[in-house]
């Protein structure tokens, strides 16, 4: 099957086997930040954005990429290094496997809301797992970054 997209700002033309999964064609082009972890939609680990909306790759067929932006965390470095100082910041890096699909929705997060709640966070990340934490610094970083994304108007 013929499939033409954007991943990472790159022009990509293939052709693909119909039930390639999307996690395992990123991979397979070196976007190596996304990431295999449960295999069933339930972690994060694997996300990435379609046309800028977090998408969980493990389930999605590469197909339904085609025509689309896909992005991930190597097409967001700049953006990423930012958000990595707060979470070095507040001490809630640990292990590190879980961050790129943490980072992608954060990221997103701050490009889609124009104030955030506490709820809001927590809705928005409910789907990405950590095991080394307990939730808290994560929470505690991605709450000073949108404040300081959005100029401090929470």
């Amino acid at each position: 099957m013929e499939i033409k997209f954007w991943l990472n700002g790159k022009l990509i033309e293939d052709t693909i086997e119909p039930d390639t999964p999307l996690l395992e064609y990123v991979r397979s082009k070196g976007c190596l930040s996304v990431k295999r972890g449960c295999e069933t939609s339930n972690c994060g680990l694997c996300t990435l954005w379609i046309d800028e909306k977090p998408v969980l790759s493990c389930t999605v067929l590469a197909v339904r990429a085609n025509g689309k932006k896909v992005t991930t965390l190597e097409g967001l470095q700049d953006e990423a290094y930012e958000f990595g100082k707060f979470m070095a910041g507040e001490g809630a890096d640990q292990c590190g496997y879980c961050n790129p699909g943490f980072i992608m929705n954060v990221l997103a997060m701050a490009r889609e809301l124009k104030e955030f709640s506490d709820e809001d966070i927590k809705e928005y990340l409910v789907g990405n797992l950590c095991r080394c934490t307990g939730y808290m610094g994560q929470f505690r970083t991605v709450k000073k970054y949108l404040d300081y994304k959005m100029g401090g108007k929470k």
